[in-house]
């Protein structure tokens, strides 16, 4: 699923080709997909979470969230937030709490309603070499425990 057109999200939308050249690059490639990301939704009880930690940066990721949280629901229509860059960090640093497979994963760079499209070969069906880890879960609430154990530190 795509944010920008209905199939392609922005990082890849912006630049199709240079996307093609890095998953064609044969570097160690993980990919943290939209349709993960929104299963890490801040909910009005995590929110309260944050807010809970009585710090100023508990205050300021509550409120901000807070803001977040109403365009999300509008727009997706979903129970909260999805939060994308945080769980790339999360990743980093605790990657059990996700899982996913080593799978080939392709760009398309000239579809006419494609184009910027993340195609993840998950089942194998293309037979080409796998050339990324591509995340397919996360344990929200174990990634929801990281995040406000983290920013209780600061």
């Amino acid at each position: 699923m795509g944010n920008i057109t209905p199939a392609a999200e922005f990082n890849i939308h912006v630049d199709p080709e240079a996307a093609e050249i890095v998953f064609g690059s044969d570097v160690p490639l993980v990919v943290m997909p939209l349709d993960v990301t929104h299963k890490a939704l801040v909910t009005r009880a995590r929110n309260e979470a944050f807010r809970g930690l009585g710090t100023p940066v508990g205050v300021a990721v509550a409120e901000m969230t807070d803001f977040f949280e109403r365009f999300d629901k509008a727009k997706y229509g979903s129970e909260g937030a999805p939060l994308h860059d945080p769980c790339v960090t999360a990743y980093l640093l605790r990657p059990e709490l996700f899982s996913g497979r080593h799978i080939n994963v392709e760009i398309e760079t000239k579809g006419r309603y494609t184009a910027g499209m993340t195609v993840a070969d998950w089942w194998g069906v293309t037979g080409k070499p796998a050339n990324a880890t591509f995340i397919g879960d996360v344990d929200a609430d174990g990634f929801f425990a990281l995040l406000t154990e983290r920013l209780a530190r600061l």
